[in-house]
C-alpha cells in the first residue's frame, strides 16, 4: 500500500488508530493554554517563483500558520522558522524572505536553517487562547459560517499569481467564544467541512447559493482551497454570513437551490 493510493486523511487515521499520535483532529495543537501549530511549504508542491516573490513567500508561510492559529482562537505570541535553501541563494532574497515573514507583526524566536536541493519554508506558529472550538463539537442546529469571500485563490490561480491568504485573528477570536468547532478554509469548502462532520458525527449542509464569491471567483473556485477564511459551526452567527447549517446524520450535502452539487477539494498524495 503507497501513499498514493490512501491519501494523506487515510494515514493521520492509521497513525491515530495505532496511537502514534494523539489530539490531531483540531487545526493546532492546544497545550497547557498554549496553541501551537506548524506547516511546511515546498517549492513546486505549495509554491512557484513565477507566481510569487521571496518577500511573498514569507507572507504567506506566516499567514497559512497564523490562519490555525486563528481558527483556534489564538492571539499569536511567536513564530519559529525552519528554512532549506540551495547553496547559490541570494542573501538579499533570505532577507526579503524574513521581511515577509515578520510583515504580520509577530517576532520570530528561532528555528534551523539547511542546505537544501530546492526551497522549503517549515514554520511553527505559536500562540495563547482561552478556549480552542476545535473540530469535533458541532451540533444539529447549528449554523455554519463563513468570515469572509471563497475562491479567490482559484481565481487567482487562472490568472497565473497566488492569492494574499487574509489575517482572521481578529475574527477567529470572537467566533471561538461561541462555536463549537472552527477551522480555516485550507483543502476546500466542502474537504474542510467534512472534517467538522466526521469529528462531530452531525452531517453538515453547505447552501452555495448563499456562498461570498470573490471577485472573478467561480464557484467550482470554492473547491480549490488555501482561502483561509474562517468556517465556524455555531449556535449564533454574530453577524458572520451562514452558508449552512448542522443537521442530525454524518457526512457533508452541498446542494445549490436545493439540488446535489459535486464540489471538489485538495488532498496530500492523491
Amino acid at each position: 500500500m503507497k501513499l498514493g493510493d490512501i491519501g494523506e486523511l487515510a494515514l493521520l487515521a492509521e497513525l491515530e488508530s495505532r496511537g502514534l499520535v494523539r489530539g490531531i483532529e483540531h487545526d493546532a495543537a492546544a497545550i497547557d493554554g498554549l496553541v501551537i501549530t506548524q506547516d511546511a511549504l515546498i517549492e513546486g508542491v505549495h509554491f512557484r517563483f513565477d507566481l510569487l516573490s521571496w518577500r511573498e513567500l514569507g507572507f504567506r508561510a506566516a499567514a497559512v500558520n497564523i490562519s490555525d492559529l486563528a481558527a483556534s482562537g489564538a492571539e499569536p505570541v511567536a513564530l519559529l522558522v525552519s528554512l532549506g535553501l540551495p547553496t547559490d541563494t541570494d542573501v538579499a532574497d533570505v532577507v526579503e524572505l524574513y521581511e515577509g515573514l515578520t510583515e504580520p507583526r509577530v517576532v520570530v524566536r528561532g528555528g534551523d536553517t539547511t542546505r537544501s536541493a530546492g526551497v522549503m519554508l517549515a514554520v511553527t506558529a505559536i500562540g495563547r487562547s482561552d478556549r480552542v472550538p476545535g473540530r469535533a463539537g458541532a451540533r444539529p442546529g447549528d449554523f455554519l459560517v463563513v468570515t469572509g469571500p471563497l475562491g479567490v485563490t482559484g481565481a487567482a490561480f487562472r490568472e497565473g499569481r497566488l492569492a494574499r491568504p487574509p489575517l482572521r485573528v481578529a475574527e477567529g477570536r470572537r467566533l471561538a467564544q461561541v462555536a463549537h468547532a472552527m477551522l480555516d478554509i485550507s483543502d476546500g469548502l466542502a474537504v474542510d467541512a467534512a472534517h467538522i462532520a466526521r469529528r462531530s458525527k452531525c452531517r453538515v449542509v453547505i447552501e452555495l447559493e448563499h456562498v461570498p464569491l470573490a471577485p472573478g471567483a467561480t464557484l467550482e473556485d470554492v473547491g480549490f482551497g488555501e482561502d483561509y477564511e474562517l468556517l465556524a459551526a455555531t449556535p449564533d452567527p454574530l453577524g458572520f454570513i451562514v452558508v449552512g447549517r448542522c443537521d442530525e446524520g454524518s457526512g457533508v450535502a452541498v446542494t445549490l437551490h436545493g439540488d446535489p452539487v459535486e464540489l471538489a477539494g485538495w488532498e496530500h498524495f492523491r
